[in-house]
C-alpha cells in the first residue's frame, strides 16, 4: 500500500501561507486610510499645516563625528527623504521576502496556480501604462507612466475583509498573488528606470558586502542582526552609487537563508526531552506555583529556544517586520506623502493634465487590464477561474486593483522630485488618491452584489 501524504502537506503548507500573508495585508489596511485621510485634513488647517510641511522638511541626522550615515552625496536628508529612502527600504526589504517565501511555499510556488493571477497582474500593468501614455504624449508629464501601474495590497485586501466570509479564499489569494506579481513589477521599474549617474567604487564596494551576505547564507549563519547590519551598509552604499536605496531591500531579502537550524525532527526530539523533566505527579504543585524555580526556568528556556530555530531566518525576519512595516512604516510614508494642500486648487484640475491620466488609467486602465487578460487566458484554457468564484467576482476584484497608492505614490515621488515640479506631483498625488477611493468603492459595491450572502449558498453555486 502506498500512503500518499505530500501533496496533502504542500496544498496545506500553501494554503497556509497564504491565509497568513492575507491577514498581515488586510490588517494593516485600515490604519493605512486612517493615515491618509490625517494627512488631508492636517495639510488643509491653516495655521497647522504649517508645522506639518516644515517638519517634513526638517533635518535628519545620524553622526558619528563629521559623518552622517543618513546623508546623500554630502546632503543631510530632510524628514520626508528619510521616509522615502530609508524606511521604505525596510518595506522593501519585506516585499522582497513575501516575494521570495511565495516563490518557495507560496501561490508563486506552482507555475499552474499562479499562471492566471501572473498574467492578469501584466495585463493590469500594461493597460495604465497604455491609457496614461495616451493622454500624456506630447507633455512634461509623459515620464510618469509607471505611476498607475501597482496595486496597493493593503488597501484592496482591506476591502476585502469587510466583507468577511463572504469572500471564497481563491478569490483573496488571487488578488494577494496579483499585487504581488504587480510590486515585483515596480521594483523592475524602479531599478531600470530611476537609477542615474552610478558611482563605480560606492557599488563595488555593495558588491563585497553582497558577497559577504550571500557567505553568510553559505555558512548558515541565521542572526537577523548580522543581516541587518551588512545590509545597512549596502543600503549607505546603494544611496550613494546612484542606484535607488530601495532596491537594496529587496536584494537583501534574497540573501536571507530559508532553512532553520533545527529541522523539525530535531525540535520535536529536544522539546519531548525538555517536557518529560515536568513529572504527571508535580502538576497538582505547579497548579499552586505561581513563581518557576531554576530548573522548571531552564526546561521551559531550551523549549523557547528550540520553538525560535526550527523557524527559517526569512519567515522569522518576515514576521519580525510585519508590525513595524503594517503599523509604523506604511502609515508613516502615507502621512508624510499624501498631505496636499487643496484649498487654493482648482476642482477643475481632475478633469484634466496629469491628475486626469493617473484617474483614468487607475480606474479604467487596472479594470480592463486586469479582466481582459483573465479571460483571454481562460478562453484559450491556459488556465481556469480560481476555486468557487465567477466572471462577475473576478470583475470586481479587477476594480479593486485599481487601489494603486502606497507604490504609485511612490513612484509618482521619484518621477517629480524637484522642487519646480512640486506642483505637477501634488497633482498626480490628487490622481493617485482620486482614483484609488473610485475603484474601492466601486469595488466593494460589486462585490457586495456579486458575493453570496453566505458560505452555503457559495458551496451551492459552485
Amino acid at each position: 500500500m502506498r500512503i500518499m501524504v505530500s501533496n496533502h502537506t504542500d496544498e496545506h503548507n500553501v494554503f497556509y501561507a497564504a491565509v497568513q500573508a492575507i491577514r498581515r495585508h488586510s490588517s494593516g489596511g485600515n490604519i493605512l486610510i486612517a493615515a491618509t485621510i490625517l494627512a488631508l485634513i492636517i495639510a488643509n488647517i491653516p495655521g497647522v499645516n504649517q508645522y506639518y510641511f516644515d517638519f517634513l522638511t526638517k533635518e535628519v541626522r545620524l553622526q558619528f563625528g563629521e559623518f552622517n550615515i543618513f546623508s546623500h552625496g554630502g546632503q543631510s536628508m530632510n524628514f520626508i527623504t528619510f521616509i522615502n529612502d530609508a524606511l521604505m527600504a525596510i518595506f522593501f526589504l519585506s516585499i522582497g521576502l513575501e516575494v521570495k517565501r511565495e516563490i518557495l511555499v507560496g501561490e508563486l510556488s506552482s507555475f499552474k496556480q499562479a499562471f492566471l493571477p501572473i498574467i492578469a497582474a501584466i495585463g493590469g500593468m500594461i493597460v495604465p501604462v497604455v491609457i496614461y501614455t495616451a493622454f500624456a504624449k506630447g507633455t512634461d508629464f509623459i515620464s510618469g507612466a509607471a505611476i498607475p501601474m501597482a496595486t496597493d495590497i493593503a488597501f484592496s485586501l482591506g476591502i476585502l475583509t469587510l466583507l468577511g466570509n463572504r469572500v471564497p479564499i481563491a478569490l483573496k489569494i488571487f488578488l494577494t498573488t496579483l499585487a504581488v506579481v504587480d510590486d515585483i513589477g515596480g521594483i523592475i521599474v524602479i531599478a531600470i528606470f530611476y537609477s542615474s549617474h552610478i558611482d563605480v567604487t560606492y557599488l563595488l564596494f555593495a558588491i563585497v558586502f553582497f558577497a559577504l551576505l550571500l557567505l553568510g547564507s553559505r555558512l548558515h549563519i541565521k542572526s537577523k542582526i548580522y543581516y541587518f547590519c551588512v545590509g545597512g551598509i549596502i543600503w549607505f552604499l546603494f544611496l550613494n552609487s546612484g542606484i535607488h536605496p530601495t532596491i537594496a531591500g529587496v536584494l537583501i531579502a534574497f540573501c536571507v537563508p530559508v532553512t532553520p537550524v533545527f529541522v523539525p525532527e530535531k525540535y520535536i526530539k529536544t522539546i519531548r526531552k525538555s517536557i518529560s523533566n515536568f513529572r504527571g505527579e508535580d502538576d497538582s504543585i505547579l497548579a499552586k506555583c505561581s513563581i518557576l524555580n531554576k530548573n522548571q526556568m531552564n526546561w521551559l528556556k531550551e523549549i523557547e529556544s528550540a520553538s525560535d530555530k526550527v523557524i527559517s531566518p526569512l519567515q522569522d525576519l518576515e514576521d519580525s517586520l510585519h508590525p513595524i512595516v503594517n503599523y509604523f512604516i506604511i502609515p508613516l510614508f502615507a502621512f508624510a506623502n499624501a498631505g496636499i494642500f487643496l484649498l487654493d486648487t482648482n476642482p477643475a484640475i481632475i478633469t484634466e493634465g496629469i491628475s486626469l491620466a493617473i484617474i483614468c488609467s487607475l480606474f479604467a486602465g487596472k479594470f480592463i487590464g486586469i479582466l481582459s487578460f483573465s479571460w483571454i487566458t481562460v478562453k484559450l484554457k491556459f488556465a481556469s477561474l480560481p476555486t468557487k468564484t465567477n466572471w462577475k467576482m473576478i470583475a470586481s476584484v479587477s476594480m479593486l486593483g485599481g487601489i494603486g497608492f502606497t507604490v504609485s505614490m511612490f513612484i509618482a515621488g521619484l518621477t517629480f522630485h524637484t522642487a519646480e515640479q512640486s506642483d505637477m506631483l501634488n497633482h498626480a498625488k490628487l490622481g493617485i488618491i482620486i482614483g484609488s477611493i473610485l475603484s474601492g468603492i466601486i469595488g466593494f459595491a460589486l462585490l457586495r452584489r456579486t458575493l453570496p450572502d453566505n458560505q452555503n449558498e457559495l458551496m451551492a453555486n459552485t
